[in-house]
């Protein structure tokens, strides 16, 4: 889309949406197919607080290293992305894209400069990750090896076909 007023140069934009609250990836087709909607942003460190109930800093300070060091939890769920929010990410990649082929899907938030999440994200067909700027060597590293891994699965499925 292009915007000028008289005058004016056209500046080129487009219009989306984040996803944030489990709401919003459970609608994902009504809001893809809303409004010319060209992209999601899914606001993972807002995603993961929704889904489980939990406030990071409040988590972080008084119950999560304890649930840690117990093992209640195999990893952080502000740092690694957890299972259920997983589904609801790709619940909101899904159903946007079928609704809108063609649908730019990216992540935002911590979960972004983790390996593990970035891995997931490229199976769950994420397009981007957003991270911390100290975080952007580890996930360069971890999306090259998440698509070197996606394209050995392909040659293989090739092999047997």
């Amino acid at each position: 889309m292009e915007a000028a007023g008289p005058g004016a140069p056209k500046i080129a934009y487009s219009i989306g949406t984040m996803i944030e609250l489990p709401r919003a990836a459970l609608g994902a087709a009504e809001l893809a197919a809303a409004g010319g909607c060209a992209f999601f942003s899914i606001g993972s460190n807002d995603l993961t607080q929704c889904a489980l109930g939990l406030s990071r800093d409040d988590a972080a300070a008084r119950f999560l290293p304890a649930y840690l060091k117990a093992g209640l939890l195999a990893s952080d769920p502000f740092q690694t992305l957890e299972e259920g929010v997983g589904e609801l990410v790709r619940l909101a990649v899904d159903r946007g894209r079928a609704a809108r082929p063609g649908l730019e899907v990216g992540v935002c938030g911590e979960h972004g400069g983790d390996p593990a999440s970035i891995a997931f994200f490229a199976g769950a067909g994420v397009d981007y990750v957003s991270c911390s700027p100290l975080r952007v060597p580890v996930a360069r590293l971890a999306a090259a090896q998440a698509a070197v891994k996606a394209k050995q699965a392909d040659q293989l499925a090739h092999c047997q076909d």
